[in-house]
């Protein structure tokens, strides 16, 4: 009789069990999506670039989908178009968090906008990782932390590895030309390289500022053609170095090296102008970035969808890596902590290294800056190739001059 009950009780058991394994399967397929929230600049004088950062993102969020999800739930991204303005921005984001009531943020593009989001992201305790941010002092929160690494001084260290490079010409500046939006960012690092020239001994010939969103440059070209500089450091963001080179090229002035702040990619490797156009990166398609985490996979998917997207730089760059790199650093967060809880996410992340697309970064620093792993890149035949420092120039690429 015993052995029947037991017999009885073990059958009873395990109908119980069948019967919960349905149940089970239907309470986890019926989670609710993980929703993360941001804005883009998809219009406006920004959109050049952000369309890239949309793509970026399109694509991590498929790829985290395809492999069931973080902790077990779908990802959704809900994202805005804040039109290149930072107080739009500010709005949106007070909406993401207040109204469509999203789990976590991701950051937006470029630095005034950023730099709303983080005002709101504060009042609310929520992490904000950013990608673009250029001006690390005013970065005081404790849980935004950066894609962009740009190091905690970078108008000190970031000009001073772009003159490093060009002490190597053949016949290195003697006189230099700073031209420059009032971007923050742009101004910031224009400022700085101001002062890194000085300490230098270079002759600055010529200063010059433009409000963001100028979209008249002859006369600021006339006055470089005028001051006749070995340098033309370009503080632009955006299309505004291709509109400049343009009005240079009506008046049959070509500079001997000109350096770009944050160009759009894609218009100007376009641009016969273009050419030999210096810029800052931290990642490129060559040896050692493709080695590093993620890169392979992610460049050949870049490179399919961006061309049927028809953008018109379908290369992984540095504003593609930055993206790709704040969505790993959430992504590494989440899953180091087994929680989607941003004060847990934060503390994490300030404690430990995060492996990215260009990679191993740490938020130990001022302001949760780490490393400065900035590189200097120049177009050449239609394409970026990083050529300083040699450790991480393309193979055979050095510098061009005219």
């Amino acid at each position: 009789m015993k052995f029947v009950r037991r017999s009885l009780m073990l059958a009873t058991a395990a109908v119980a069990v069948l019967a919960a394994i349905p149940a089970l399967a239907q309470t986890g397929a019926s989670q609710p999506p993980l929703r993360i929230g941001s804005t883009l600049a998809l219009t406006g004088p920004l959109s050049a670039t952000a369309m890239t950062h949309k793509l970026v993102g399109e694509i991590y969020v498929e790829q985290i989908n395809a492999k069931g999800g973080l902790l077990g739930r779908k990802v959704e991204w809900l994202l805005k178009d804040d039109q290149s303005k930072p107080e739009l921005a500010r709005t949106l984001y007070e909406q993401l968090i207040t109204s469509d009531k999203v789990d976590l943020l991701m950051g937006p593009y470029a630095t005034g906008a950023i730099l709303s989001a983080m005002g709101v992201a504060q009042r609310y305790g929520k992490v904000l990782v950013h990608h673009t941010f250029g001006i690390p002092a005013l970065s005081t929160y404790d849980y935004a932390f950066p894609a962009w690494s740009i190091g905690a001084e970078p108008g000190t260290t970031v000009p001073n590895t772009v003159f490093d490079l060009l002490a190597t010409a053949p016949k290195p500046p003697k006189t230099v030309a700073f031209v420059t939006s009032k971007f923050p960012s742009i101004h910031f690092l224009t400022l700085g390289a101001r002062e890194v020239a000085k300490k230098r001994g270079l002759q600055e010939v010529l200063f010059l500022e433009w409000d963001f969103g100028n979209r008249d440059f002859g006369p600021i070209a006339a006055r470089i053609k005028d001051a006749k500089p070995d340098l033309v450091w370009m503080g632009d963001i955006a299309l505004e170095g291709n509109m400049l080179l343009d009005a240079m090229k009506k008046i049959d002035y070509s500079p001997p090296l000109h350096f770009h702040t944050y160009p759009a990619p894609g218009p100007m490797t376009a641009s016969v102008e273009g050419n030999r156009a210096l810029s800052l990166t931290i990642f490129e398609e060559h040896a050692p970035f493709t080695t590093y985490l993620g890169a392979a996979e992610f460049i050949k998917i870049f490179k399919e969808r961006a061309t049927k997207a028809g953008l018109p730089y379908t290369t992984v760059e540095v504003q593609a890596a930055a993206s790709y790199s704040a969505w790993q650093i959430l992504e590494a967060g989440i899953r180091a902590t087994n929680s989607f809880d941003d004060k847990k996410i934060a503390i994490w992340l300030k404690k430990n290294k995060v492996d990215t697309i260009h990679g191993k970064l740490r938020f130990d620093g001022m302001n949760n800056y780490g490393d400065d792993l900035m590189r200097v890149k120049q177009v050449q035949g239609g394409k970026w190739n990083v050529i300083w420092p040699k450790a991480y120039a393309a193979p055979g690429a050095k510098l061009q001059v005219q």
